[in-house]
């Protein structure tokens, strides 16, 4: 049960963060052929972040 709550939040707050990442790519006019690596880089650290806490989690 604790994995499907976990994926169902990890999935909406990838998302949002992914949302504001495309609002800020917006406000701060950064260039199309820099924006992929903006978002590859925010995703990896977002996937890191939620795959310790998942660990964390699961055997604490």
């Amino acid at each position: 049960m604790l994995i499907v709550i976990f994926l169902v939040f990890s999935l909406f707050y990838l998302f949002v963060i992914n949302s504001m990442t495309n609002a800020l790519c917006v406000q701060k006019e950064i260039p199309a052929e820099r924006q992929p690596k903006v978002f590859r880089t925010i995703n990896i650290l977002l996937t890191i972040l939620l795959t310790s806490t998942f660990v964390e989690l699961w055997f604490v």
